[in-house]
């Protein structure tokens, strides 16, 4: 169960967007929609990175970002986070926890790229940025056997397209990735969007189905580079997907993995009892974050490790 300071953290985390909705609809004009991303980075910033790693501004690809640096770095490989936030919110600043700690786990630096968010870039601009982030990062030097990619949410789901894109465009894929509670189908048709509606202490179906549309700008919501349990997946790397019990994307995610199984690809799925979206956020604060972290690691080194032996 979660702890009094996770739990005090969720809450605040299912207030910082209450304003989102109304600003986008024009209904409340008070505050604008840079207030609100300022603010929302500021509230997930509460997670701070853990002692010894610093941050840097990077471009790759033409596109900005951040990389967090542990101070005994003991690899070469790196890895590529890309954060959520619906397409709409979120950033590097809000991330350096999560980035942190995997930065610390594995040795190894953590590359956080600042895509272009909707609406003003609505799709398919984010995968579109991200993906010119990964051709930087192979432009500069780092071979795709030295990256893995892991993220969550909107991100989660980008660890999937961004690597179907790359295949796509004749891209060397990297060696693996990790999606956490991915936002895997923007139809929402997966049973736990009606039985977890009461559970999840961060979302609704509605504000989903709201918010794939604010991103989508008139694309379907069945488009593959949107939901990747449509997309073509064959020949992408190991990619690990976890999933909290509580969340209302459960059903979808789970979908997810088969999807990546079914079609050859291996993964691994984990899925964390009484857990809620992106729980990772609280790796300071409840065990089961930190755990769920530390899996994730072991996973993206193991792929790092099975991608450099000879073929």
């Amino acid at each position: 169960m979660l702890t009094q300071e996770a739990r005090a953290f969720v809450k605040q985390w299912s207030e910082s967007l209450q304003d989102l909705g109304p600003m986008l609809t024009g209904e409340n004009k008070t505050v604008s929609l840079d207030q609100i991303r300022a603010a929302y980075n500021g509230m997930l910033a509460q997670n701070p990175a853990p002692p010894g790693i610093t941050f840097e501004h990077v471009v790759m690809g033409g596109v900005p970002g951040q990389v967090a640096i542990p101070d005994v770095v003991g690899t070469d490989a790196i890895v590529v986070y890309i954060h959520g936030g619906a397409y709409i919110v979120g950033g590097p600043d809000g991330y350096h926890g999560i980035g942190g700690h995997l930065a610390k786990m594995l040795g190894a630096k953590v590359f956080l790229p600042d895509y272009r968010l909707a609406p003003e870039h609505p799709f398919p601009v984010p995968i579109d940025d991200t993906l010119r982030f990964y051709k930087g990062l192979l432009d500069a030097g780092h071979p795709a056997r030295s990256i893995v990619f892991a993220g969550e949410s909107a991100g989660g789901a980008m660890t999937v397209t961004v690597m179907v894109a790359a295949r796509n465009a004749g891209l060397p894929l990297p060696a693996g990735g990790v999606a956490i509670s991915p936002w895997a189908n923007l139809e929402h048709t997966g049973i736990s969007m009606t039985n977890r509606e009461t559970i999840d202490p961060l979302n609704s179906k509605a504000g989903l189905v709201f918010l794939a549309n604010v991103f989508l700008h008139g694309a379907l919501p069945n488009h593959p580079m949107a939901s990747p349990v449509f997309a073509d997946v064959t020949g992408l790397p190991p990619i690990m997907v976890q999933m909290g019990e509580a969340e209302l994307m459960l059903t979808d995610g789970m979908r997810l993995a088969t999807h990546l199984a079914e079609n050859r690809v291996r993964m691994t799925l984990e899925v964390w009892p009484h857990m809620f979206h992106a729980w990772h956020f609280v790796a300071s604060l409840q065990p089961e974050a930190r755990q769920a972290l530390e899996s994730a690691a072991s996973f993206m080194q193991q792929c790092l490790r099975d991608a450099g032996k000879p073929s």
